[in-house]
Formats: C-alpha cells, sequence, structure tokens
C-alpha cells in the first residue's frame, strides 16, 4: 500500500538541506549536506543518504553513512563543514561525489560502484598542469558544486558563490565572487578540460530584465528536460529558488522565473512582510519522476539556519517549458492533498507565523530576536530515532498552517499539546476568516488532549490552528475524525 508523503520527506530527526535528488534505477536518491540538530555552524555532519522507489515516494529508505569529510586530505579537523555535494554516474557505471569542504575554495571528488556505497576519495579538480583549480590566477572561488553529465558524454561542473558584503571581504583575493561558472571536465571527472566560463551573475543582468532582483546568489544545479537546459540556483534574496534556461549547457541563458520561496515570498504576488514562514538560504533542484515534475528545497528549524530539513513539491511545466512558483504544502510529495483522517505530527506544518509576522534566520540578522515567536524543533539529541518534532512557542495570535487535506465530513480536531497557556484555541480554514471552532485551554508541561468540534467539512482544505491567551503552549500533533 502507497505510504502518505508529508513534508519534511526524511523522518523527522534528520535534517539534510541542499538537497540534490537523482533518479537512479528505479528509486530516488537525495543527496545532500548534513546538518546537525542544533548545531552552531552549517553542514557539521558526514553525508548520508535516502532513497525511496518511483512509485511510492512516501517510503524513504535510509542508506546509511556514505561518506567521511577525514577521507579527504585536506580535512586538517573534524569540526570542518562540508557544504552541498552533488552526484553522477559516469559513463564507467561509477558514481561521483563533488562536495566542497571548509572555506579553501576547492572542489573535492570521491566515487563508488553503487549510488549510496562507501564513497572514496578520488582527489581535487585541478587544471591540466597539475594546479588545483580555484587556486591558479584567475579561477573563480569554488563553491557548492553541481555536476552534470550531458547525452553526448560531456561532463560539465557548475560553481559560484556571490555572498553579502561581508563575506565578500572575508573572502577577498580568493577568487572571482561575481556569479556562477561553467568547467566543462575531462572523462576522469577530475581534469579542467575548458576553463571556467561566467554565466549567470550575480547583478542578474546576463539573462535579461527580468532576472534583476534575482542574482545569482549560490547553489548552482543542472538539469536537461525536453531539449532545454534548466539552471537551478539561489537568488540574491536568499529563501528563493530560480531558473534560468539555454539550448546548451554553457549558456546563453534566460531568466525563467522563481520555482519557490521557504517562506512563500513572491508566490501570488506576497511580500517578504507577509511572509507564511520563517525563513534563510535555500538550495535545491528539480527533477522528473514518471512524467511528474518536482522541485526539492529545504526549510529553517529551531531559531537558526543551522537546523535545515529537506522538503519537495510538485511543479508543473507548460508546453513551453515555463514553471510558475508554488507554494509550500504539508504534502508535496504525496501527489495530492492528506487523508482528512488520522493522526498527524505537527512538524509537518508549512505555514508558521506570530501576529507580528515572521522573519529571517539570516546570520546578517543579528539584530532580531525570536524569543516571543514559535518555531520547530525536538528534544533529544541529534539524529535520535525518535520522530518528537514538535511546533513551539505559540504565543498569542500565533497561527501554525497544514497544506492540504481532502476531508469527508470532519466533524473533531483532538490536539495534543503542552506548555505554559491560559487561552483559547481555534481551527480555521482560512486565518483571514472566522473559526470553525474554538476551545478555552488551560495548558500546562503534562501533555494534554483538547478537543475541538467543527461543522461538517468536506472537500480540499487547508487546516490551522491559532492560540490566543496568555504564556504559551506547544503542539505535538492532532487527529482528524
Amino acid at each position: 500500500m502507497k505510504t502518505q508523503a508529508f513534508n519534511p520527506y526524511l523522518p523527522s530527526f534528520e535534517y539534510i538541506p541542499d538537497g540534490e535528488p537523482h533518479l537512479f534505477g528505479d528509486r530516488v536518491y537525495v543527496y545532500g549536506s548534513h546538518d546537525r540538530f542544533n548545531g552552531k555552524g552549517f553542514c557539521l555532519n558526514n553525508y548520508v543518504c535516502w532513497s525511496a522507489p518511483v512509485d511510492n515516494l512516501g517510503d524513504w529508505r535510509f542508506e546509511g553513512e556514505i561518506y567521511q569529510k577525514t577521507r579527504d586530505p585536506l580535512c586538517i579537523r573534524e569540526s570542518l563543514s562540508m557544504y552541498a555535494p552533488d552526484v553522477q554516474k559516469g559513463t564507467d557505471g561509477k558514481y561521483y561525489l563533488f562536495y566542497f569542504l571548509g572555506f579553501e575554495g576547492v572542489i573535492s571528488v570521491a566515487v563508488c560502484d553503487q549510488p549510496a556505497g562507501e564513497f572514496h576519495f578520488l582527489g581535487h579538480v585541478k587544471h591540466p598542469n597539475g594546479t588545483i583549480l580555484g587556486k591558479a590566477k584567475g579561477d573563480p572561488f569554488m563553491f557548492d558544486p553541481g555536476i552534470f553529465l550531458d547525452d553526448d558524454g560531456r561532463i560539465y561542473l557548475y560553481t559560484g558563490f556571490s555572498p553579502k558584503w561581508i563575506t565578500r571581504i572575508y573572502l577577498l583575493g580568493r577568487g572571482s565572487l561575481e556569479g556562477a561558472y561553467v568547467t566543462e571536465l575531462e572523462s576522469d571527472f577530475l581534469t579542467v578540460k575548458t576553463a571556467p566560463r561566467l554565466i549567470l551573475d550575480r547583478k542578474g543582468t546576463r539573462a535579461g530584465k527580468a532576472m534583476q532582483g534575482h542574482g545569482f546568489f549560490e547553489a548552482s544545479s543542472m538539469r536537461k528536460y525536453r531539449s532545454t537546459y534548466y539552471f537551478i540556483y539561489s537568488s540574491e534574496k536568499n529563501h528563493e529558488l530560480c531558473y534560468a534556461t539555454s539550448n546548451t549547457p554553457i549558456g546563453p541563458f534566460v531568466y525563467g522565473g522563481t520555482l519557490i520561496s521557504n517562506a512563500d515570498i513572491g508566490y501570488k504576488g506576497r511580500t517578504d512582510k507577509e511572509a507564511l514562514n520563517y525563513y534563510g538560504n535555500n538550495h535545491g533542484s528539480m527533477l522528473c519522476i514518471k512524467d511528474d515534475y518536482y522541485i526539492f528545497y529545504h526549510r529553517q528549524t529551531n531559531r537558526h539556519e543551522y537546523s535545515r530539513q529537506g522538503c519537495a513539491e510538485s511543479v508543473h511545466m507548460d508546453s513551453n517549458g515555463k514553471i510558475e512558483q508554488v507554494e509550500m504544502t504539508s504534502c508535496g510529495l504525496n501527489g495530492g492533498p492528506l487523508m482528512g483522517k488520522g493522526t498527524y505530527s505537527a512538524h509537518i506544518a508549512c505555514n508558521l507565523f506570530s501576529k507580528h509576522g515572521t522573519g529571517t534566520y539570516s546570520p546578517l540578522n543579528i539584530m532580531k530576536s525570536f524569543r516571543k515567536h514559535p518555531y520547530l524543533t525536538q528534544s533529544g539529541l541529534d539524529r535520535e530515532d525518535h520522530p518528537d518534532q514538535y511546533v513551539a512557542n505559540l504565543r498569542d495570535g500565533a497561527v501554525v498552517g497544514y497544506k492540504y487535506f481532502k476531508f469527508d465530513h470532519l466533524k473533531k480536531v483532538t490536539l495534543r499539546l503542552n506548555g505554559a497557556g491560559n487561552g483559547s484555541i481555534q481551527v480555521l480554514i482560512d486565518p483571514s476568516m472566522a473559526p470553525l471552532g474554538e476551545t478555552k485551554v488551560q495548558i500546562t508541561s503534562e501533555i494534554t488532549e483538547v478537543l475541538l468540534s467543527v461543522p461538517e467539512l468536506s472537500g480540499i482544505h487547508p487546516l490551522y490552528f491559532r492560540y490566543q491567551g496568555n504564556g504559551y503552549i506547544n503542539l505535538r500533533s492532532f487527529t482528524l475524525e
């Protein structure tokens, strides 16, 4: 029986951002960075892999740890981060893992005979004379590798980093930070065949006027659909993934639009002041699975950018290859709405905001206090195998939302809550409309079940819960009947 798929699509204890999805055989494999719950920096854990069968995208299997950072000769200490990786299957049948360690500005490569086996260090991408790419005069700063094997067997490496001024000062003199670059590689996946070439710039001027305001920031990824090359990247806005298209893998590219924002900013004209989620950086890519297209991305948790989780949404490509921005949901890979009955963990929320709105978790936002804002968190330590992530710190006027359910005469909703609050809980299908039901609550540290009766509800709808009162409450799960 098909398993329902949720967002995030992996277990709630798993923090894998920067997801690069690939189809190998009859399974979808996701390769990404590996954050640590409550970590103090990005991408602190070793790489792991998860996979799912193409006909059951809710049934994810843990493939284990596939690569340890200490296998790279550049790893002088285990505290170094391994940033966003990508994997490509070569014409020799082997799988090549490209990654970026620390801030050395070097692209490393590991290899394995299986898509999720034990990868072994192969080398660093280098010029024909042996100089490591990124270390020669005129080289751009190497960051966020995306590796692409074209139909004709030619291999292209996409990299680039165009940060804000503080990071630019830190990286001064370490290579160009002007945008995204493509470098053709030899068949060994290690040697430069054609020098790096700028394809998108940070100011958004190379791909048409529409790109301005969506200039390149990071997260290079290449896909090819219907003979068109789709370059997916994170824009200067940080929270969104955009795309540009070309008839060749090296451009010129034309800006296509935004695919997803991890706060729904831009969706149907929504501004950052109308954000429906707490947001931060974004990274991911597209995948076509059985003729359906999906965009993989990530969200932030725990009130910072260092515990990110992978999500995915269905996207529609029209006959011209155009893709419109889609919204965040709780049911991205499910192929439709979730069943409007049964028990659901609170952590599959796709909307979360206080009565004062939301904000960005960017490290640059150092003056913002989120003490009175709701957030996603978990109890226990990193990678403890128990799915207990929940929505914490819902204070007066805070709303948590879930999209979408297919209801068949919904009559009551039972919430599991704890915290320290005295007020009321509302259940709604639209935060701007009158609630379907409401009840008074007095919540303590002990988990309490609260019942809300609602008029019979049928059809496809979102579901929201709003707290009004003193103190705070934590939402652990809810049951629909």
